[in-house]
């Protein structure tokens, strides 16, 4: 038997070592994302690799994203879980809900995190000390001048959701509420999904030195998260060019109905009264 053949150790040519350095500069950049979603992220660059292959390469050099334990929900049974209502078309179900973490010094951020139910994009990530029901109108306002209005808007029954001031407000604007059973995150499944992202993949990654910074690192993960972040649910698509390619084929009357809403009186945006 000769001896090369026992002691041969395989070679890794220029083009795949190239890609095994960018698997390592993705993981790095990216820790929480795994292999299939570093696969997507590759075939944007323009990479021409398949994911078995991203698998094997993934598997050799010792990448790995720790498991989460995972519990087991019941899809929830009241009439406004996400099961029973489910978003049909872009701006048709919007649901919001906190987030909540600190700065340094050991002080309260409250994350107010706003997302489109069927596209799954973030329209809204803004963080303060303290939000009220007054913050949040203002936050709905100026969302419904750029967008337009939902036609229902779901959450839990936190104390700044259901109170008289939003309700009045969002009764006026013609939208529908629609408040989970109490102690049921998991019929939001929507937002809940995105809070544990963005909880995962930045408020568990950054200290915040101030609020300040807090402010400027939602921009930067909204922005990554809607734009560059291949969505597994939307066949790996971002929320963003998922959005654009459903308002390419939508329907005239889709388009009709999004006009008219977001037509709404301007008092209601700019008041909040």
């Amino acid at each position: 038997m000769a001896r090369s053949t026992a002691r041969y150790a395989g070679r890794v040519d220029g083009d795949e070592r190239l890609l095994i350095e960018r698997l390592h500069h993705l993981s790095r950049s990216y820790p929480r994302y795994g292999y299939r979603r570093i696969w997507a992220m590759l075939r944007r660059e323009g990479w021409r690799v398949n994911r078995k292959r991203v698998q094997r390469l993934w598997r050799m050099e010792g990448l790995k994203v720790p498991p989460k334990a995972r519990k087991q929900r019941a899809p929830g049974h009241s009439e406004n879980s996400c099961m029973k209502r489910k978003a049909e078309h872009p701006n048709h179900v919007w649901t919001y809900d906190f987030v909540a973490d600190q700065t340094e010094d050991g002080r309260m951020l409250r994350f107010l995190c706003i997302v489109d139910e069927f596209t799954r994009e973030s329209l809204a990530l803004e963080v303060e000390r303290s939000m009220g029901a007054v913050e949040v109108i203002h936050v709905l306002g100026r969302l419904i001048a750029e967008r337009g209005a939902p036609l229902l808007l779901r959450s839990d029954n936190g104390g700044e959701f259901i109170a008289h001031a939003v309700q009045k407000w969002l009764k006026k604007a013609g939208i529908e509420t629609a408040y989970i059973a109490p102690g049921s995150p998991w019929e939001n499944a929507y937002v809940e999904s995105f809070n544990g992202k963005l909880r995962d993949e930045l408020l568990n990654r950054e200290l915040f030195t101030c609020l300040s910074e807090a402010k400027l690192l939602a921009r930067e993960y909204r922005e990554q998260y809607n734009h560059h972040r291949p969505h597994s649910a939307l066949g790996y698509q971002t929320p963003a060019e998922f959005a654009a390619d459903q308002f390419a084929s939508g329907s005239a009357s889709l388009r009709l109905r999004q006009t008219d809403r977001q037509l709404q009186p301007q008092t209601l945006i700019s008041t909040g009264t």
